[in-house]
């Protein structure tokens, strides 16, 4: 049977590089956002919607649908493509950072997460194994392994190294019990703040052979130039010909940031929440839209985008409905948003194949803290 995924790297510019990423359900081209639909959907965005958005994978979370509906369910439906409608690649999460998260709820020792469920209280057990048997129920294209992701406070000296090394036992686990063959399953990096135990990370998770690789445990409020080393630490030990996913990076600087060091995909929540918050990712900065002064504007979002809400509305009627409460509202930003970060890797792919990355980053990042 032929492997669940190619990697085809077809254009470098340092160690940022642009490929074609062949799945079972479709092709990506990389680098490449995955909007997050956590409970099998974007809020509020419907799948032909986001495949004109320019979407080509989505994100979805073991955790959540393991809760509701439950993956039997959904495996019954003919797995997340059958249950949702959306026909390209999902990559599952394993949910190892959602049920660590609920620290007064879960309990980590070596056989797994115990955790009272938030929805009723029942008692749950999520093992390296239990991961990998849900999202083969799931029937996403790319599997997560189950990973310890231990917020930065605690992910220093031994706590750091503990939590790697569990890591790393259960994705041997979790690569064993493995069955499905037309999935993929990746590896997780992690190491806290250590660029040594990133390094150490990276190269024994390699040693187990999975077919790509991911950076867990970034994102959570480090220093941008922190993550930039930690991730080229990591990057020096991980194979050129697999691929890489930032899990949770999600400022448009940082993506930049990611891809020059050698990341192909990236998923975040910033987009849609941030649309429904009113605040808009433009190239000229960040529209915070709720302000009065955007009452009387009838100019769209951005010129130059060719969204559904900048092409029909303006700031002055998406300030009132947000204001309104109408759902609506929401929705076009969440829409707007979604199509400003899928144009960035867009023009990220379309900046490396020309060699200029670095002055796109450069563009992108003195306008990261701009409000208009």
């Amino acid at each position: 049977m032929p492997p669940p995924l190619r990697f085809e790297i077809v254009a470098e510019d340092g160690d940022a590089r642009v490929a074609r990423l062949s799945t079972p359900h479709g092709v990506v081209e990389t680098p490449a956002f995955m909007p997050v639909a956590t409970f099998g959907a974007v809020r509020g965005v419907s799948p032909d919607e986001l495949r004109a958005l320019g979407a080509e994978i989505l994100l979805s979370n073991t955790y959540h649908l393991h809760e509701r509906p439950g993956e039997e369910v959904i495996a019954r439906a003919g797995g997340l493509h059958g249950f949702t409608g959306w026909q390209g690649p999902w990559l599952t999460d394993s949910g190892g950072y959602q049920v660590t998260s609920l620290a007064d709820r879960a309990r980590i020792d070596e056989e797994g997460v115990a955790f009272r469920s938030p929805l009723d209280g029942t008692l749950r057990l999520l093992t390296p194994e239990r991961a990998v048997a849900i999202q083969e129920a799931l029937g996403s294209d790319v599997a997560m392994v189950l990973d310890e992701c231990r917020p930065h406070a605690e992910a220093d000296g031994s706590a750091a190294r503990s939590a790697m090394e569990r890591t790393l036992r259960w994705a041997e686990r979790a690569r064993r019990a493995h069955r499905l063959e037309r999935q993929a399953l990746f590896g997780i990096v992690q190491g806290g703040l250590s660029p040594a135990l990133r390094r150490e990370s990276a190269r024994a998770t390699v040693s187990l052979g999975f077919d790509g690789y991911a950076h867990g445990g970034l994102g959570l409020g480090e220093e941008p130039a922190r993550r930039e080393a930690l991730l080229a630490e990591a990057a020096a030990e991980l194979p050129r010909e697999a691929p890489r996913y930032a899990m949770g990076i999600g400022r448009p600087s940082d993506l930049l940031a990611a891809v020059a060091r050698g990341v192909d995909l990236f998923d975040c929540v910033l987009p849609t929440r941030n649309g429904r918050h009113g605040l808009l990712f433009t190239r000229s900065g960040i529209l915070a839209l709720r302000n009065a002064r955007f009452r009387d504007d009838l100019r769209p979002i951005e010129e130059a985008c060719d969204c559904p809400a900048c092409t029909r509305h303006s700031r002055a009627y998406l300030r009132h409905l947000l204001h309104a409460g109408e759902a609506l509202g929401s929705r076009l930003a969440s829409l707007h948003n979604l199509r400003a970060y899928l144009r960035l890797l867009e023009e990220a792919r379309a900046a490396v194949r020309e060699r200029r990355l670095a002055a796109l980053h450069e563009e992108v990042a003195a306008l990261a803290e701009v409000r208009l």
